[in-house]
Formats: structure tokens, sequence, C-alpha cells
């Protein structure tokens, strides 16, 4: 039995080895084997990317010059946006929902939330300097690939492992770095393989900083936009006669992390994890195996911007230990397809306590017990069945269900005073209430694709998906003016409050895509893309209380608490690209356009939903000519005048952003010269939400600044 087909049954290949053809060309230059790579259009039988997309490595090394930030490069793709946060922690969104309700997979494992303000989400643990390829799935994706969401997929994948030849050994790697002139930003990376034919050991490593960034035109500095991270990782890997096995472990920490639109800084993310993953194939089809763990300790405080001090401020904690397991076996049916059986878990433990501030009435005696040992338990099974006919119809269908449990132990505020005393009201009440919940989600989708003609496709899928609330949708319980406003990954300046009794979402979508295309690896393509979604329990807010200032005075924010209510978002996306001209002389030309619209709607309140992207296009020029690759992209957003009144949201403007970018390649080393937003245009953010940081130093409130002009160098080597 050979080690890995160059097609396996089912799918079953390991996803690191599936990214291996999208692996940068000029790290192979070695004598070195890689495991058998796969064409992208049948990687993963189980991933028909409906309305999808792959961006693969050198995709991702044209944009990481730019950005630091995973889910910035990700808004490349058409039907994802981001809500703004952290330098390199923006919530991703996908087709109007945001990343709680997503499915984001690194290394194919989820990585829970660890903070009130969401300031570490899953893709703030990638660098896109160590990235291999991520494939996003905008439209309906098949319950293969994770439960407990209702949007996307997003499936991020490092480094793979490299094998030697035979008898050889091989060391092969490549390093980088970058220099952005707003923000002072810089930093770089080192990827590093040795192996044998049998065994191999890769480091990924990548350290990033920057300062205050400026806003386009007149708008100045932007505060609370400094950060700083590092991250590394090793992994083992073995390729035997019956499967390649896998240990990865790695570290993360971030010293600080500004947020410009809310109250707090992140001052200490650390983050430890442990992945093992087994992948085989059999005569009877394949297995998949996957464990995982990690352990989170957060500190969050107010930075300089926000006149933290040394041993002042308002310091909140929260620690979280998550494991879990994933097993999936595929069985091939020949004639009548495949069929894939799963079962996954994952477990959280969550505690999260504000430290007392020494001589602070408000703020002490004793700490505020916000989240105690919160455990939230999901055990998934799922059943699918794939199969592809002689006429080229494809099908996936399968079901799916998710027994998510939740708990939590007594809460209390920093004291018994009267300035605590809605505080102290709300602990009572939430201490007698029964705070264990059990939810069974079911779940499934059907998927088609087929080929009318050559060059022309279509593609359709119906999903029924269900997510329960996170931890902090369920238990945040603080009715203070202060302790309601630590809570909300949004951006709005309001506070928020939990509630026990929430339901699970229950989202229904529809989605379609249609292909056209001259058939042709270079040739021109366009890609018409509509869907809808509807979801009953939609977990919204609605107004509790208005808040005062320090003066008494009406304050522009509000109280807020999580509420299940109704809600539909429909849009359409389009992409398509052509070439211009192809000539040795003149080097090889190509075009590219895509575009998104929708329309997200409450229709328990009739308001529009909160932080929903304008429509928004983008036209591209690529050229490539000798090692010279040349791209030009301008960026066109519209105004965003659909606002959600329950959040105060602002309204923002049009605008259009030029971005231009110089590569050449000498050899094995790669230069790179970039200018973002080259005309230095002053805008706003349509989803970067309130501008906090700036409010406390000036005392004016406005949205979020777009970044303005940057000049951006780097320079990569492999060997």
């Amino acid at each position: 039995m050979t080690l890995f087909h160059s097609r396996l049954m089912g799918g079953v290949a390991c996803p690191l080895t599936l990214t291996l053809a999208a692996f940068a060309p000029a790290a192979l230059a070695q004598d070195g084997t890689a495991l058998p790579t796969i064409d992208i259009d049948s990687a993963d039988s189980a991933a028909p990317a409906i309305a999808g997309e792959r961006l693969s490595a050198p995709r991702i090394r044209s944009l990481r010059t730019g950005s630091s930030d995973t889910a910035k490069i990700l808004q490349s793709v058409p039907g994802v946006s981001g809500f703004g946060a952290g330098g390199f922690s923006t919530l991703p969104v996908i087709r109007g929902l945001e990343s709680q309700r997503l499915n984001v997979l690194v290394d194919g494992t989820a990585i829970a939330s660890a903070c009130p303000n969401d300031m570490n989400p899953p893709l703030s643990y990638t660098d896109p300097q160590t990235i291999s390829s991520i494939d996003v799935i905008t439209g309906v994706s098949p319950v293969s690939k994770g439960g407990d969401s209702i949007g996307g997929v997003i499936a991020v994948e490092t480094a793979p492992p490299r094998f030697a030849k035979a008898g050889e050994t091989l060391l092969t790697g490549e390093a980088s770095a970058f220099y952005r002139s707003n923000g002072d930003g810089f930093g770089g990376s080192l990827s590093v393989t040795a192996a044998s034919d049998r065994l191999s050991l890769t480091y990924n490593g990548g350290y990033t900083q920057a300062d205050n960034f400026k806003g386009g035109g007149s708008l100045g500095v932007v505060r609370s936009t400094e950060y700083a991270k590092t991250d590394h990782s090793l992994n083992l890997a073995a390729q035997t006669d019956i499967g390649l096995f896998e240990l990865k472990g790695g570290y993360h920490f971030s010293p600080y992390e500004g947020f410009p639109n809310q109250y707090m800084d992140m001052t200490s993310n650390k983050s430890v994890f442990l992945n093992g993953h087994y992948a085989g194939q059999f005569d009877w089809g394949g297995i998949d195996l996957r464990a995982n763990w990690r352990d989170t300790d957060h500190a969050m405080n107010f930075l300089a911007d926000k006149g933290g001090t040394a041993n002042g401020g308002m310091p909140m904690n929260t620690e979280v230990h998550t494991a879990g397991f994933a097993a999936r076996l595929d069985f091939a049916l020949g004639d009548a397809g495949t069929l894939r059986v799963g079962s996954e878990f994952q477990h959280q433990w969550l505690n999260d306590y504000w430290p007392p501030v020494a001589g602070s009435m408000m703020m002490g005696p004793n700490a505020f017990i916000n989240i105690n040992g919160a455990k939230r338990d999901r055990l998934g099974s799922f059943i699918e069945w794939e199969m592809t006919s002689e006429s080229g119809l494809t099908l996936i269908a399968g079901i799916r269900n998710d027994q998510v449990r939740m708990n939590t132990g007594d809460v209390a505020p920093y004291g018994m005073g009267m300035m605590q005393m809605a505080d102290m009201m709300a602990a009572a009440v939430f201490n007698a209430a029964d705070r264990k919940r059990h939810d069974s989600n079911w779940g499934g989708s059907l998927i088609a694709r087929y080929t009318l003609a050559p060059g022309v496709e279509i593609e359709g899928g119906y999903a029924r998906k269900v997510r329960s609330p996170n931890v902090y949708e369920r238990y945040s319980w603080g009715r203070g003016s202060m302790a309601s406003r630590m809570i909300g990954w949004f951006g709005d300046g309001n506070g928020y409050v939990g509630n026990i009794a929430l339901n699970p979402e229950k989202a229904d979508t529809l989605s379609l895509a249609l292909s056209l295309g001259d058939g042709r690896k270079d040739g021109w393509s366009v890609r018409v893309a509509p869907y809808y979604t509807h979801v009953d329990d939609y977990i919204d807010a609605v107004k509790l209380a208005d808040f005062t200032d320090m003066m008494g005075m009406p304050s522009p924010f509000d109280q807020l608490r999580f509420v299940n209510q109704k809600a539909e978002i429909y849009g359409l996306d389009l992409s398509g690209s052509a070439p211009l001209w192809s000539s040795e002389g003149a080097g090889s030309a190509r075009i590219t356009a895509r575009a998104s619209w929708l329309h997200g709607q409450n229709l328990t309140d009739h308001a529009p939903l909160y932080h929903q992207m304008p429509f928004n296009a983008a036209i591209g020029v690529e050229h490539s000519i000798g090692g010279l690759e040349t791209r030009v992209d301008l960026n066109i957003v519209a105004e965003k005048n659909r606002v959600d009144p329950t959040r105060n949201e602002p309204r923002t403007g049009s605008y259009a952003l030029l971005d231009i970018q110089f590569a050449y390649r000498i050899g094995s080393v790669r230069l790179t010269l970039s200018a973002e937003n080259l005309f230095d245009k002053g805008y706003y953010a349509p989803l970067g939400g309130m501008s906090l940081g700036d409010l406390d130093a000036t005392g004016v409130l406005r949205p979020v600044p777009g970044r303005g002009r940057s000049i951006n160098t780097g320079i990569s080597v492999s060997f």
C-alpha cells in the first residue's frame, strides 16, 4: 500500500498535505519531495467551496507586506468584511454574519474565545507571514466542516510537513521581514524544515509590532491602535506505512494591543497549545483523527492612550482552558460514492475576574467575579454522503447533531456599598437562577454541483444550521454602568448584559452560484452568487437603560441586553477575471473584479441589522514580465446609510482607495514595495465602530478613521 495516493478516496488527506500545491515555489528549490500534491479542485471532496475561494501562498505573500491581520487579508474574498478591532484582531464577517457565528479553524482546530471583548479571536493566533493557505466557504458548507455555527467557514493552514527523498536529508525554509511607514510597523518571520524521508521537523516563528497609525487626510492619529505580538510553533511529522502522524505545539504572546473602539485595551495575552493529528488511507477508505489542547491567560486594562498607569486603571483577567478531539471515517462505496461519519468534542472552561483597585471605592474592596468557572461542552456527530455521477452531477447530503451543555458558578460584585448596588442586586438574582443549560441542535445540508456545458457550472445548496450562545451572551450579568460597558465585541460604546434564557440561533440558508468561463487556466471567468438566510432566535439586543456621564448628563451610549429575535440577510456576490494581453516582449496582464451587496434586516424591530457592510467593489490589474510583478487595485465602498438605531450606529460616507504594489524576484530573493491608500484619502471605516480611544483624549466622539497612506517594503529569502 502506498503512503498516499495523488487523489485520496473520500478526501481524507490531511489538510496540511492538501496545501502543498500552494506552498512557496522557491522553498521547494531543493531536491526534497513533499507529500503528494492534490489538485485544488479535488483537494477535499467534503468542501465543494460553494461560492467560496482559496487564498494560496502566492496570493497571501502579495498581501502580507501591508498587514499582520489575517482577517483583513480575507477581505479580498467576495462577501467577506470585518468588524474593526485591534491591529491583528479584526473580527471576520461573512455575508453579514460576524465571527461568533462562523466556523473558524486553524490547522483543523477551533479556538474558543477568551475575552469579554473578543480581543483574542481565532485568527489573532495566526500570522500572514507563516500561513500556507486559507479556504473560505461563503455559502452553504457540508456538515463535515463543523457545527455550532450558522455562517461560513474559514480554514487556515500553516506550513505543511515536507520530507526528503529516500536516503537523503532536507534542510529548507524561508525568512522574511517588512516595514510599514504608517504607524512605524515592522516585523519578520522564519520558517525552517529539517527532514528525512520519514521524519520532518518544522519551526515557524514571527514577530510584529506597530505604533498608532494615522488616519487619511486631516483625520490625524488614531489612538489605541498600537500592538505587538510574537508566535512560535514546532511541528513534528512522521510519514509511515499506515499514514501520517503529526504533533504540533506552540506559544503566542502579545504584551499589548490597543483597541480604538473599546473602553479597554489588551495588556497581555499568553497562549500555549498542543495538537495531535493522524491521517491514514486504506482499501476500505480513510481515517482522520485530531486532538487539541490550549491554555490562555488574558489581561485587559487601559494603555497610555486611555489614561492607564502602571498600578491603576481597571485590571481584568481571563483564564481559559480548552481541549477536544475530532474523528472522521470515510467509507468508499464504489459507484455509490463516499459515506462519511464523524464525531467531535470541544471542552471550554472560562474564569473571568477583575481584581480590586487599591483606594477605589467603586472598584473594591473585593474582586469582581464576572464569570466563575463557566463550562461549555459540545459533542457533535454527523453522517454525510457524497456521490458524483457520470453526467457530472455531484451531490453532498448530510445531517448533524451537536449537544451543547453549559453551566457556571456564583458571581459577586466588587463590594456591598451603595456604588455597587446595581451589581449587587443583579448578582443576587443571577446566583439564585438555574444556570445549567442543555441544547440539542440538529442541522443538515444538501449541496449540488452540475456542469451544464464546458465552462458553465451551477452550484446550489440549502443548509439548516444551529448555534448555541457563547459564555458571555448567556452569563454576563452586571447591571452597573461600568460593569456592562466591559462586555461586548461590537465596538459601539454600549454596555451589554447577558441572558440565561437565550435560545440557540437557527438559520436556514439558500445559496446559489453560476460560474462561466472559457475553460482555460488563464482564461476569462465570471461568478454570480446570490444567497438568502433567515434566522430564528437571532441573538440581537434591546435597550435596558440610558447611560449618563460623570456629571449626570445624557450619554450617547446605552445599556443593552442580549435577546432572541428574527432576522434575514440576502445579497449578491460577483467576481470575475480576464486576460488583457500576453506576449514575450510585453509580459502578461490580467484584470480582476469583485463586488458585494447585502441587505440585513431585523424582522422583530424592523430595523437594519448592526454592522452590515454597504455595497463595495474592487478592480485590479496584474502585470508580470520576467521577475517583476505589478498590481494596482481600486477599492470602492458606498455610503453606509442603513444603520442600527438600537446601538446608535453611525453613518459613514463613500470612498475610493488606490493601492499599488511592485514585487521583484531575484533567484531566491523576493523584494516588495507597495503604497496603500496612495492618495491619503480620509474616510471612516463602515464597520470600524466608535473611536473611544480618541474620545478619552479629545472629548470628541467620531467613528474610527480608516488608515491613511502607508509605504510598505518587504523582503523574503528562501533556502
